[in-house]
């Protein structure tokens, strides 16, 4: 494997990064309140809201559902009127960011409905509103699991990412289809593989550090 392939897969390497770094902070950003609300307006919730909750719920539900390489596709048009341009590193940001929130949501939502409901009666009888009760009580009971689902998603767009080269959005999946797959140069796929698994496993464990910090009381 000669320098400039090095190189490459160095600025690869970087670009996947900002893909899943920059689109899991925006998911979280707007998956944990969409997973909030979830939670609240759902029937036995803090402020039941049964139509807000099914029009959400569908909409959650409709992204998930839809494979991540046919969403890319389908919201071509969005992403070009964010970003202007439908190829590249910025470009994936918008489709990762709309494919990994409703992910996110659902499993804050699932953290949320785990906590001890006694502990919000409790809250209750002492007088707290609603909002201090989910800012106060709610969240932080359920921070671990939060923690540990904002993990599993962002693992998740490691993937999604891979997905996205394959079709100009940049990164290391771009790289091991052009030069692994179409140059038939494997030790370049395997390279792409390796460097994705080690990645993986440093976003999980630090993942799995912060559960522990956040469990500790």
């Amino acid at each position: 494997m000669n320098a400039d392939i090095v190189a490459l897969l160095g600025e690869g390497f970087i670009e996947t990064v900002i893909m899943v770094i920059g689109s899991g902070v925006l998911g979280s950003i707007i998956g944990i309140p969409l997973g909030v609300l979830l939670h609240v307006t759902d029937k036995g919730g803090l402020m039941p809201k049964l139509a807000t909750n099914a029009i959400v719920g569908v909409i959650v539900n409709a992204i998930r559902s839809t494979p991540f390489i046919i969403l890319l596709v389908a919201i071509y048009p969005l992403t070009r009127l964010i970003v202007g341009t439908t190829i590249g590193t910025t470009a994936t940001l918008v489709p990762l960011v709309i494919g990994v929130a409703p992910f996110i949501a659902r499993l804050v939502e699932t953290s949320l409905r785990e906590v001890d409901r006694g502990l919000i009666e409790a809250a209750q009888s002492m007088g707290a509103t609603d909002m201090q009760i989910i800012t106060k009580v709610l969240i932080p009971e359920a921070m671990p699991g939060i923690v540990a689902g904002v993990t599993i998603a962002i693992v998740t767009l490691v993937g999604y990412s891979a997905m996205a080269g394959a079709i100009g959005g940049g990164g290391l999946g771009d790289i091991g289809i052009r030069y692994g797959h179409n140059r038939y140069m494997p030790d370049v796929m395997w390279t792409v593989v390796l460097i994705l698994v080690v990645f993986v496993q440093v976003i999980q464990s630090f993942g799995d550090w912060c559960v522990r910090k956040v469990s500790k009381r």
